[in-house]
């Protein structure tokens, strides 16, 4: 059986209303079994599989790449995923999941405004669904006082999010998390691979390009609901992280 590994995570989701039978090779493990519609088999990134089929089948493949996974799990639901994220999880049933995956490709067949804007938004109700049942919550190994958990970044991404117009500061943040600013810079940086600085700027400039999506609200504006001093300030923050200002990002990504 022809086997290979790949760096981003494999979801087959079977549509076949009639029982086949499978084989999947996994790190040296050979599963044999009947794949039954609305059942969807995982191959997580980085782990040897291969795959015999018996019968003619009907599945569509998703591929996700685990970096964005983890930053969508982050910033939109404030979830820690667990680096050895969809291991555990060979098989299992779910209908609902099956029926966006559908979507997904019918969205894709198409060429037009409304088939991408369905195909954006599916993709994110796919990935809230997938992560809130089957997401694994990265594992603590130091004691509750010392670590930066799940809980401890929503708390914090609520007071950005509540705050989003105005000056934040580590002390600020330190403060919503219950811990001294040394140590909440520092479990922080370890955990999410940025500063808490760095991370209030990444969030205000992921907002300012959803604002931008609304071609008729002035970058003035925008830059003082996202919490930049004025539009001057937005556009250096801007051209920092992204590499061009924000009127060209706007010209270049019309909404």
């Amino acid at each position: 059986m022809p086997d290979e590994v790949f760096q981003e995570h494999h979801l087959l989701l079977n549509l076949n209303p009639i029982p086949h039978r499978l084989q999947n090779w996994r790190d040296g493990e050979v599963r044999d079994f009947i794949f039954r519609q609305d059942e969807i088999v995982v191959t997580p990134a980085g782990m040897r599989s291969g795959w015999r089929w018996h019968d003619r089948s009907d599945v569509i493949v998703i591929t996700l790449e685990p970096a964005k996974v983890a930053q969508f799990a982050q910033t939109e639901l404030g979830m820690l995923l667990d680096p050895q994220q969809l291991r555990d999880l060979p098989q299992f049933t779910d209908p609902d999941l099956c029926a966006a995956g559908v979507i997904l490709r019918d969205a894709l067949k198409t060429d037009d405004m409304p088939s991408a804007v369905m195909f954006e938004a599916m993709s994110r109700v796919f990935l809230v669904k997938l992560l809130q049942r089957y997401g694994k919550r990265r594992v603590e190994e130091v004691e509750l006082s010392a670590r930066f958990t799940s809980r401890h970044y929503q708390q914090v991404l609520g007071y950005v999010q509540n705050r989003l117009d105005q000056t934040i500061t580590v002390d600020q943040l330190a403060a919503e998390a219950g811990m001294s600013p040394s140590h909440f810079a520092r479990v922080f940086k370890e955990t999410l691979g940025s500063t808490p600085m760095q991370y209030v700027m990444a969030y205000r400039i992921e907002q300012a390009i959803k604002m931008m999506e609304d071609a008729t609200r002035p970058l003035g504006d925008i830059a003082l609901a996202c919490g930049f001093a004025d539009q001057a300030h937005f556009t250096r923050s801007f051209k920092q992280v992204m590499g061009q200002t924000p009127r060209a990002y706007r010209v270049a990504n019309p909404g």
